[in-house]
């Protein structure tokens, strides 16, 4: 028969049968509570975040497997944070506060999304996104944060990661 990939965005480790899941998913013949279960397990470290999952499927064996993507850098902001969606104006209600490691942290997670070669950039659009959402950094405007990277004050905790982005780039 072939293959199809099945899309969905789900709630991170909590995926269920109902639709649009399992009607797709009978409709391949698989056993749905299997996939499900699998996609639970899958995307349980993304708990409270909407997560995109693609389940390759072989019609003729009925194998499949499950490839689960990153949530969107806001999403990934705001839970490092603790803080909800905000609707206001960014630049004058600040919703939260994050270290420069959770910045770091997510700059590796969106790795594959970003268009950056280095660590060091990712870092920074990652800072502009925060700043678009209304979080600081280490107390600070991300923009101001974002010259102190250029500047080199962020170099001995970049020298951290960096073998942590290589290996997830490579």
């Amino acid at each position: 028969m072939g293959k199809k990939v099945v899309r969905v965005m789900v709630e991170g480790g909590k995926a269920n049968p109902g639709p649009p899941l399992g009607p797709t998913l009978s409709s391949l013949k698989l056993n749905v509570q299997e996939v499900v279960k699998a996609i639970n397990e899958a995307t349980k470290g993304f708990e409270g975040l909407s997560v995109p999952v693609e389940i390759h499927v072989d019609t003729s064996t009925k194998k499949y497997e499950i490839k689960v993507g990153v949530p969107t850098t806001t999403a990934l902001l705001l839970k490092e944070a603790g803080a909800s969606q905000f609707t206001g104006d960014p630049a004058h209600q600040k919703i939260g506060d994050l270290k420069m490691e959770q910045v770091i942290k997510v700059a590796i997670l969106k790795k594959d999304k970003l268009t950056a070669r280095t660590l060091r950039s990712a870092v920074k659009t990652v800072l502009g996104t925060a700043r678009s959402i209304g979080l600081t950094v280490d107390g600070k405007d991300p923009k101001e944060v974002q010259k102190l990277v250029d500047e080199g004050f962020y170099d001995e905790l970049l020298k951290k990661f960096e073998t942590e982005w290589e290996k997830e780039v490579s």
